[in-house]
């Protein structure tokens, strides 16, 4: 695992372990959907499929996650968020994510439900 290696999501230059290890450990919860949508983009690059399993939501979530077959991710960019603050409800964040083939543009839209925050869709 990377344990005190930097983090995949990039987020604030921190270790794995001090970003996004603990969501994936299941040993805490996002507080805002930024962070689940980073955590989420980690298990892909780590191949914690279950981790993006466990934080779809139930409504929209396929019955099995599917990794992307050779795909090798490089980086994320955050480029906006919209609300998914610790107080919020419902989240937008958009970001980019570079792979060796190119890179993917996606707007992900989040909720919170029961004080959890689930990646909800994508376009």
């Amino acid at each position: 695992m990377l344990g005190t290696g930097p983090c995949p999501c990039g987020g604030l230059h921190q270790s794995y372990d001090a970003c996004c290890g603990p969501l994936l450990r299941g040993e805490r919860q996002a507080t805002t959907a930024e962070e689940l949508m980073r955590s989420r983009y980690t298990a892909y690059v780590v191949g914690d499929l279950d981790h993006v399993w466990r934080t779809w939501h139930p409504r929209t979530r396929p019955a099995v996650v599917e990794p992307a077959p050779g795909v090798l991710w490089r980086g994320l960019t955050v480029l906006r968020t919209e609300a998914g603050g610790p107080d919020d409800d419902t989240g937008v964040v958009e970001f980019r994510a570079d792979h060796d083939g190119g890179s993917m543009h996606e707007v992900s839209e989040f909720a919170r439900r029961a004080g959890r925050w689930f990646y909800v869709a994508g376009t």
